[in-house]
């Protein structure tokens, strides 16, 4: 188990104590330390998660669609969301991890980053029940709730690309530029293209995929000021 100041100060990060050490201990420990490990956790934490973000959205947005609260959801909860709120709060240094997986840096990697944070609100909501999971989710993702634009919630490279379909234009090609940095903290730096109406945008992201988003969405600021060319 973590050492007791140390999961005291995570418990003070979370806003929740714990009747019930073992089920944090539990929570923070990967499959690669031992059978006593967090997969169950993450299972009920993943279907806590999606009820409550999917409540909570659809009190705060009133208005928005069906299809919109789907997107909002999707990107509260999907992996990357979910690791940097781990990063956030350091979960990674409270983990539990086997010597392979601790000496090839499996405290940053975001896969197990995401299904800790998950396995936390699972052993919130077996300790302290919903009115607890409630209220540590609250906590950790209020910034990222308050902030998200229903219009926006659809994936830039999508919006783009519809954007650019409705005036009939052809797709936009994205090229990675450069690439830097090592196995733990990539940076990748992406070209975004369309030759047809002379558009050409670059961005840099921590992989490529977010490269690709971040200058889609660069893209769409230019032609959405400039109107269609």
């Amino acid at each position: 188990m973590p050492a007791l100041t140390d999961a005291a100060a995570l418990e003070r990060v979370i806003g929740h104590s714990f009747a019930d050490p073992k089920l944090l201990s539990q929570a923070l420990s990967h499959r690669s330390h031992g059978s006593n490990n967090n997969e169950r956790l993450e299972f009920l934490g993943d279907a806590a998660l999606g009820f409550i973000v999917a409540e909570w959205l659809y009190d705060l947005y009133p208005q928005a669609t069906e299809s919109e609260l789907t997107l909002m959801r999707a990107s509260l909860v999907r992996r990357r969301s979910l690791a940097a709120v781990a990063r956030q709060i350091d979960l990674g240094r409270f983990l539990l991890l086997g010597p392979g997986e601790r000496s090839s840096g499996g405290h940053h990697r975001e896969s197990i980053l995401a299904d800790a944070l998950e396995a936390v609100l699972g052993a919130v909501l077996k300790d302290g029940g919903v009115v607890a999971a409630v209220a540590v989710l609250r906590t950790l993702f209020a910034d990222r709730v308050g902030s998200i634009d229903p219009s926006g919630a659809k994936d830039p490279k999508t919006r783009l690309q519809e954007w650019l379909q409705a005036r009939g234009h052809e797709l936009p090609r994205y090229e990675v530029i450069a690439q830097q940095g090592d196995a733990h903290a990539p940076s990748f730096r992406v070209a975004c293209a369309v030759d047809s109406i002379s558009l050409a945008v670059e961005a840099e992201g921590g992989s490529r995929r977010d490269a690709e988003k971040a200058a889609a969405r660069i893209a769409l600021s230019k032609l959405e000021v400039a109107g269609d060319h």
